[in-house]
């Protein structure tokens, strides 16, 4: 069987399922959700081990905390409409129904191999469209697993055959044709790959990339809680997720003591600017993409391939940069547990430096500040090109978390235009229907030409 035929046989599969599907009501349509998240759930501990044995990346006890995110998912679509009639507005008089927008083709990562997948099926599902999973080729056994959990417990609920399908062997051409044989394409990996999923000629969702800018107001008092923040967040995973903080920005009076903050929990601190000229071209040779040996290792481990002698307890390698954006490189999305810093003498001049580090790259995405001003907060707000700012929150706070903040949980974060994405919203099961506008007549409201312009 050749690529685009076996291709053709799991999208008729999958139009046959959403063809079943679409009859499901709003209660059915629940169970299947839920059994989905909770089955992933339940075996977080070896889907963890399994993605991080098959991958080499990450941290197997940081992504049986992901896994756990299945509970934020469930608990933030369970008792929300996605079936039939799902709004009336009396003013307008338009009734709105949900319909499913067919087959999904589901484009998981290598970084996030396991609950990007089980998070794309719980959103496709509750819209009532079949999603077909295609994996990164270092992470085809797992993401597999993930999709043969879910099946078993949609097949104990009477699911109809080929809703939840995954690609055997997955290479560029196959995910192409999928790509291109799909309704919608949710599209979460690298610039390439979210690029050729809005080449494909099918709409898509795609992910911007991240580098988290991150803002320490000149009066801001809790640098200890902000340390912590930062250290937990940017050692999450190895450093291996889109949500990692990347740059801080330092008043320069206060530098010395934020480092010495970061020293006293165990972070390493490079000193010497001759070590950071050297480390530039390992980290980013020829300017060009990361070099991937330093991708998910720990600041230790990563030492060892940049030439610094960084202790094994360290949880963070700091170092200082005095250029950024165009003519800083080491501005860039690194993905391992690294921060870098800049000083500033007005706190204007530090939204500006994180805005030019941005628009080089991560413009969409999630920045952060640190700051009790509300007016300050909203200038930064007004001039970064983000998506979402998050104020004294961790990066992972921007996938949102219904306990945490008012962000929509999510494992796909839009960067609008800045990024290239279609949204700059967290990407949910509201964008996973079609809708029909049932509009009737609003009676006695024709206004007057006068009352118009008036």
């Amino acid at each position: 069987m050749d690529s685009k035929e076996y291709i053709d046989g799991l999208v008729k599969k999958a139009k046959e399922a959403v063809d079943k599907l679409e009859s499901y009501n709003q209660e059915q349509v629940d169970k299947l959700v839920r059994a989905a998240g909770k089955i992933i759930y339940d075996n977080s501990g070896d889907l963890s081990n399994e993605a991080v044995e098959e991958t080499h990346f990450g941290s197997a006890a940081n992504k049986a905390k992901k896994h756990a995110s299945m509970r934020e998912f469930w608990n933030y679509m369970k008792g929300k409409k996605s079936v039939g009639v799902i709004d009336y507005d009396p003013v307008g008089n338009v009734t709105t129904i949900a319909k499913p927008r067919g087959v999904i083709a589901s484009v998981v990562p290598s970084t996030n191999p396991t609950t990007t997948a089980a998070f794309n099926i719980m959103i496709g599902l509750k819209g009532r469209n079949a999603i077909i999973v295609a994996p990164h080729p270092n992470a085809k056994k797992c993401t597999k697993h993930v999709v043969d959990l879910i099946n078993g417990e949609l097949k104990k609920l009477g699911a109809p055959d080929g809703l939840v399908q995954c690609i055997d062997e997955p290479t560029i051409e196959v995910t192409g044709l999928l790509m291109r044989a799909a309704d919608l394409i949710v599209a979460t990996g690298g610039a390439g790959m979210v690029k050729a999923a809005y080449s494909s000629g099918t709409p898509a969702y795609g992910v911007g990339q991240g580098n988290l800018q991150v803002i320490l107001d000149e009066d801001y008092k809790e640098i200890e809680k902000m340390v912590l923040s930062i250290i937990g967040s940017r050692t999450y995973d190895f450093g291996v997720l889109c949500t990692g903080e990347q740059v801080l920005y330092i008043p320069k009076a206060r530098k010395q003591e934020v480092l010495d903050a970061f020293k006293a929990k165990g972070c390493y601190v490079l000193e010497d600017p001759a070590a950071v000229d050297k480390i530039r071209p390992i980290i980013f040779p020829d300017n060009g993409p990361i070099n991937r040996a330093i991708v998910g290792k720990t600041p230790h481990e990563a030492g060892k391939i940049l030439g610094i002698d960084v202790p094994e307890s360290a949880p963070l390698l700091l170092f200082e940069l005095k250029k950024y954006g165009k003519d800083e490189p080491l501005c860039r999305e690194i993905m391992f547990p690294v921060l870098r810093f800049i000083t500033y003498e007005k706190f204007e001049d530090a939204c500006a430096m994180g805005r030019a580090n941005l628009l080089i790259e991560g413009a969409g995405h999630t920045s952060i500040i640190y700051s009790t001003n509300k007016d300050r907060i909203i200038y930064c707000g007004e001039q970064l090109p983000v998506g979402r700012l998050l104020v004294e929150q961790i990066g992972a706070a921007s996938a949102g978390n219904t306990t945490a903040n008012g962000l929509p949980p999510t494992l796909t974060l839009g960067g609008g235009t800045w990024g290239g994405n279609m949204i700059s919203e967290n990407l949910e099961f509201e964008q996973m229907y079609n809708v029909t506008k049932v509009a009737g007549i609003i009676k006695d409201a024709v206004p007057t030409t006068d009352e118009v312009w008036d």
